[in-house]
């Protein structure tokens, strides 16, 4: 059986594409906070150490897919940002994930996608400056890597953004219905999307073995962007 591991699996994003995986025969391995804690140091060694003890038992030299997905930091600006917020998401959304990509083998022919954010491109929100700063930091080191190193290996490497997606993450930031109704009718859609979409999607690309799409941001946000590229 091909294997997945899908950070943050357990809600929102993470869940439906741990769910839409398993549709098409994956074991999937999707991590809560309480497993898997990228903002945690140790945490991601002992979940490194435990998937990799098990690929050996079972005789494998890796996993097929890996997804890396978590939650963002609270909206703060930036003068209210304390040291210590800064350091737990530098590793959070920066570092945690850079161990995790080095760490976890993937095996060649494989997938790995990050999911990220539009802030990435448009850092229109000065109060998601944590989120900005740090998930457009990884997607540089993501599209170097996916160029100089996984190319060779036919792994794809595939950064999704998704603009506003009716997530508990997005209920958390606005925390008003009237406010989200507002928001929903600001959209081109006049809707927000969801996470099934952003699964289906996922799945879509690794059950039609679409391997070229690589080295790339997906905007998925029902073209309530402004940018081009």
């Amino acid at each position: 059986m091909k294997k997945a591991v899908v950070c943050g699996g357990s809600q929102g994003i993470g869940k439906a594409i741990a769910d839409s995986l398993g549709q098409i025969g994956y074991g999937v391995t999707a991590t809560s906070r309480k497993e898997l804690d990228t903002s945690d140091l140790e945490s991601i060694e002992n979940f490194v150490q435990k998937n990799n003890n098990d690929n050996n038992k079972e005789g494998e030299e890796g996993i097929d897919i890996l997804v890396l997905n978590t939650g963002g930091p609270p909206p703060k600006e930036f003068h209210e940002i304390t040291d210590q917020e800064w350091l737990k998401y530098h590793n959070q959304l920066f570092l945690g994930f850079c161990k995790l990509i080095k760490e976890i083998k993937v095996k060649d022919n494989g997938y790995i996608f990050v999911i990220s954010s539009g802030v990435i491109k448009e850092p229109t929100n000065p109060k998601l400056i944590m989120s900005s700063a740090y998930r457009a930091a990884f997607a540089e080191v993501f599209k170097i890597l996916s160029k100089d190193y996984f190319a060779s290996r036919n792994i794809s490497c595939i950064n999704i953004a998704p603009g506003p997606t009716d997530t508990q993450r997005m209920h958390q930031l606005v925390g008003d219905e009237k406010k989200l109704e507002q928001i929903r009718e600001s959209l081109p859609m006049k809707r927000f999307g969801t996470p099934k979409e952003i699964g289906d999607f996922v799945r879509g690309i690794v059950e039609n073995k679409i391997k070229y799409l690589s080295g790339v941001v997906i905007n998925f946000d029902g073209a309530s962007s402004n940018s081009v590229f």
